[in-house]
């Protein structure tokens, strides 16, 4: 097998699934291979921003490698942002990159596409990746692609790989995967020891499950360790969306004063707070009613353990869950919990559309038709997922990039087959929102709700006197045509839910849902959030 092959075999032996990309003249020749040896299936967008929303969304949904193609500088460096937000919510996405060969880079000519200097991109990618390389040499090439490939998964952060466009044909050996680091066993136990013993001499504990709960796969074996444990399960902001299809004492979405209070204070009032693969983070917890002290809580994260005033170092988060689940045996306890309530029944009358009557409308769809993946933007559209029913869900919550909805829900069906519904806001789909162009050429058929109040609302809400958050009437639901989907434009609720019927009735093309709401109207939990936000940063 030449090089290409051999990577392109390594990250199918890794886990990753599909690719996708935009090809460029220093990417031509790897792209050619990729099509050509049908190792992975590969799916071109229109825009490399959302090449690399796709593929994070795709690592996300499956837990596993994501794969994002570009070309050489201008591919790469427009891409940056959505690797950026994969760094920091901890997504395992490996950017394929072409550049310059070696005669070329040492003509002595500046080359198109090359910034500062030709290996400007590459540093740039130091900063939002975990690990690098740039497959120069073909004996090293093996060596070089399993180490990142291994960094990638065990940190679950992207990584870089550089590939000369006359290196992609190269004869090269096999990639031989790294063996998993060691867990040293003593300090293992020790640690388990004492998190079971902080959690029963606690009187009220709680596990919060974080993101990489998802990232590492470890969805069922949680499930399973809070139900052994008698253990009431929430999520946080970021981490909404996980344990939905998992039989796990879940009571909701722990959001501080914008969130379901009792929910907020079973976890302020913890003397057991168990945060397992939670980022700690502003957007989880600075909007605390009762602030949390952290030195007092049991965090796993980023491969350590923090009880108290010391860490645990080097012990991966599967190690730790494995290992508990071996200490406490397969008994599980009996207890109860009160579940997040959820609003349904929206009235089919011609009242004016709320984002909260979204939210309603959707439970209400997803009671008789099944739950549905959602893909969400950033905004007040991804508030509203909190008001929809547990379901499983990708979205930016702490980087909070605009832009991700669309591409990501894309990403989602490539990778699942499942169908998939897009919340995105008016402000964020002028951004990605005509990569819903590329359905057609592959058979996506997501359905999309565009909340429409012609403004960038969440800004208004912090900065309510500037006139530059108004936008204009775009009239999304009249371009779908042309972008080969169905469009229609709602007003009231009882469009709203006769729209919704049509579209999930509907398969072979997206379903666009343009749904008109009235500047300065919020979803409840957005206005809560606002609400809190202020009362907290109030002088004093």
């Amino acid at each position: 097998m030449n090089l290409t092959e051999q990577l392109l075999t390594a990250l199918k032996r890794h886990g990753a699934q599909q690719i996708f990309g935009i090809p460029g003249d220093f990417a031509l020749p790897y792209f050619r291979v990729i099509e050509q040896s049908k190792i992975l299936p590969l799916y071109t967008l229109s825009h490399e921003p959302g090449v690399g929303f796709a593929a994070d969304a795709a690592a996300r949904i499956n837990a596993s490698l994501g794969v994002a193609a570009v070309t050489y500088g201008a591919g790469a460096l427009n891409m940056i942002n959505s690797i950026a937000a994969a760094y920091a919510e901890k997504s395992p996405l490996v950017v394929l990159s072409g550049g310059p060969g070696k005669n070329e880079s040492r003509s002595g000519l500046l080359l198109h596409h090359q910034a500062k200097t030709l290996d400007s991109q590459f540093q740039i990618f130091k900063e939002i990746t975990c690990d690098q390389c740039r497959l120069d040499d073909a004996a090293r090439a093996p060596a070089d692609i399993a180490r990142v490939l291994a960094s990638c998964l065990r940190h679950s952060e992207p990584v870089y790989i550089e590939i000369p466009r006359d290196m992609v044909a190269v004869p090269c050996a096999e990639v031989v995967p790294e063996s998993p680091a060691k867990v040293d066993p003593d300090a293992l136990a020790a640690c388990v020891d004492e998190i079971l013993e902080r959690l029963a001499n606690a009187t009220s504990p709680v596990l919060m499950a974080g993101v990489e709960v998802r990232r590492y796969g470890l969805e069922d074996k949680v499930a399973a360790l809070s139900r052994r444990l008698g253990l009431p399960v929430v999520t946080s902001f970021m981490s909404r969306g996980l344990l939905a299809n998992h039989d796990a004492p879940l009571m909701g979405t722990y959001m501080g004063v914008a969130g379901f209070p009792e929910v907020t204070h079973l976890v302020e009032s913890s003397d057991g707070l168990f945060l397992l693969g939670e980022i700690i983070c502003d957007t989880n917890f600075a909007v605390s009613e009762t602030k949390i002290d952290m030195r007092k809580t049991i965090q796993a994260l980023n491969g350590q353990v923090n009880i108290g005033y010391h860490t645990y170092a080097r012990l991966p988060l599967a190690a730790l869950v494995d290992k508990m689940l071996e200490r406490i045996g397969t008994q599980e306890k009996a207890f109860t919990i009160t579940p997040q309530v959820f609003p349904r029944g929206l009235p089919a009358d011609q009242a004016s559309i709320a984002p909260t009557d979204i939210a309603t409308a959707i439970n209400d769809l997803m009671a008789h038709h099944g739950k549905m993946p959602i893909a969400s933007d950033m905004g007040d559209c991804l508030f509203t997922a909190m008001e929809i029913e547990h379901t499983a869900l990708v979205a930016p919550g702490y980087y909070a990039t605009m832009g991700f909805g669309v591409p990501a829900g894309l990403g989602l069906q490539a990778a699942t087959g499942e169908r998939p519904l897009i919340l995105v806001g008016d402000g964020a789909f002028q951004m990605t929102g005509w990569e819903l162009g590329n359905c057609r050429r592959y058979g996506w058929d997501p359905i999309v709700i565009v909340f429409n109040n012609a403004s960038w609302e969440m800004l208004r809400t912090f900065q309510p006197e500037s006139g530059f958050n108004n936008l204009d009437q775009w009239g999304f639901a009249d371009m779908a045509a042309g972008l080969g989907g169905d469009g229609v434009r709602v007003s009231t609720r009882g469009e709203l839910k006769a729209a919704l019927d049509k579209a999930v009735a509907t398969r072979g093309k997206f379903q666009l849902i343009e749904v008109t709401i009235p500047r300065g109207v919020l979803s409840d939990t957005l206005a809560r959030f606002v609400a809190g936000v202020k009362r907290l940063n109030a002088p004093r």
